[in-house]
Parts: C-alpha cells; sequence; structure tokens
C-alpha cells in the first residue's frame, strides 16, 4: 500500500501525517526542529532516518515506508530547509482546485477548505482555531467567497502579558470564566473568550443565512476548547458545527492522491 509522508509547517508546530489514498494513517505534531538538526537529517539518504527522528510510535507495520515527502507550509524560511531533499514535493496554491483563490491565500487555509469541501461537500465553511483565527468558505461551485482572520486564543492572551506593563500571562480555563470578573487574570479570560466566541457565532449566523444546509467545520488547535465554550455559550449554534483535526491532510490527501497523480 502506498505510503506517502505529509509536512505542514504551520505558524507554531510541525504537523505530520501518513497518507495512503484510503486514509490518514496517523497524524502528529512536534516543535518547530532546531536548524542544526534539520541539516543532520537532511544529510540522511532517505526518509527512514527522518521517521526513525520523528515518529511518536513505531511505524505501522501493514504500510510500505514513503519513499516522498509532500510539503506545505506558511513558513518561506522554514521551506527553504526542505526544498531539494528526500524527493519533496511542494505543495502550491496553484495546485489546490478551488476557483477564485488570491495569491497572498495561505496553503493551510485552503488546503482544509479543499479538504472539508471534499468530505462534506460544498458550500462549506472552515473555522480554525490555530495561532491565528481563520474563517474561510466556498460555495456550491467550488468558489472561494473569501474569510477573516484575527489572532488566535492563545495569541491575544500572550500579546496582553508581553506587550504591557501590569498584565499577567494568562491561560485558558476550562470552562467559562464570570463574565463580570473580580480579578485581573478572569478579567482577561472573560474579555478575550467572550468576545470571540461571540464573533464566531455571528460568523456562522452570517454564512448559515446564506448557506443554511452547509457544514460549518472548526479544525485546529484550540478546536476543542472553542467548541466547548461554544456549547455552553451557544449551544444552538454548534449543532451546525463539526470538530476535525485532520482538514489540512484530508486536501494534501485528495491532491496527493488525485489531482497530483493526472
Amino acid at each position: 500500500m502506498e505510503t506517502n509522508l505529509a509536512l505542514m509547517i504551520g505558524n507554531s508546530r510541525f504537523h505530520w501525517g501518513l497518507l495512503t489514498r484510503q486514509n490518514l494513517k496517523t497524524t502528529w505534531d512536534t516543535d518547530y526542529l532546531t536548524p542544526d538538526i534539520v541539516h543532520q537529517l537532511l544529510q540522511l539518504p532517505t526518509l527512514e532516518g527522518l521517521l526513525s527522528h520523528i515518529l511518536p510510535f513505531g511505524f505501522p507495520k501493514d504500510y510500505h515506508l514513503p519513499t516522498s515527502l509532500f510539503l506545505a507550509s506558511v513558513v518561506p524560511s522554514q521551506t527553504l530547509h526542505w526544498q531539494g531533499k528526500y524527493n519533496v514535493n511542494l505543495i502550491s496554491l496553484e495546485q489546490v482546485p478551488l476557483q477564485r483563490l488570491y495569491i497572498t491565500l495561505g496553503i493551510d487555509r485552503a488546503l482544509a477548505l479543499w479538504g472539508a469541501g471534499n468530505y462534506w461537500g460544498f458550500p462549506v465553511l472552515v473555522i480554525d482555531g490555530g495561532t491565528a483565527l481563520t474563517f474561510t468558505g466556498a460555495d456550491a461551485k467550488q468558489t472561494l467567497l473569501g474569510g477573516a482572520i484575527l489572532p488566535g486564543l492563545g495569541l491575544q492572551l500572550t500579546s496582553l502579558g508581553e506587550r504591557t506593563a501590569q498584565l499577567p500571562n494568562v491561560i485558558l480555563p476550562k470552562s467559562l470564566p464570570q463574565r463580570y470578573a473580580k480579578n485581573t487574570q478572569e478579567a482577561i479570560q472573560s474579555g478575550v473568550i467572550y468576545t470571540l466566541i461571540a464573533g464566531i457565532k455571528d460568523f456562522i449566523e452570517a454564512w448559515l443565512e446564506d448557506f443554511p444546509h452547509s457544514p460549518v467545520m472548526i479544525t485546529g488547535g484550540d478546536r476543542h476548547q472553542l467548541y466547548h465554550y461554544l456549547q455552553i455559550q451557544y449551544p444552538a449554534i454548534t449543532k451546525h458545527m463539526i470538530v476535525e483535526k485532520n482538514l489540512i491532510f484530508m486536501g494534501m490527501q485528495e491532491i496527493i492522491f488525485n489531482t497530483h497523480k493526472d
């Protein structure tokens, strides 16, 4: 069974996947590799050495070792390290078969949208709760309608802690904080979380006015936390939502085994 190694270089982490035509065998995340480690790994003649370093588990016995690495990236400086090695295939925006893509659209957003539409159907709205919180939508003709970008949960919290003199660094609470807080930490949590989920609700409601039967996907590292907050505060809106970690890899899979082979 043909297996390919896929790497999505995100804004804060590396996202890896072992893909076959039939399924996503497994996906996992790693921190950025240091330049020294990347240099050492890229001297190895095959992907087997790379896999032995990055896999958090043993390689699945029922799958062939991959011979190609498919790479998508939103960090150009990181992309340069990998080009020309390991039979790397760079997935570019031009390979995503959506209509009316604009040149500065992030490849991560395009791949997630393509993956969501192919698995759940178009039209579709994708919300990515990563370092940035993004909204990206396409209509029934697989045409990009556009979207929006704002700082994600973690980025909003850390920016207040790092860019102000007296506000503390704050972590995300497991449940919704009091709306009207009586200490600074909870006041920051309240301000960020309630305004963010109200914004998400507004975007979803506006989308469903135009496409009432459309799936609304939520992905990214904060997907479960955001969904949980929304479920508590706006339970009706979550009935339209599907939580899915691997939308980007679903998009990559479709391109690798269908578009790329043509």
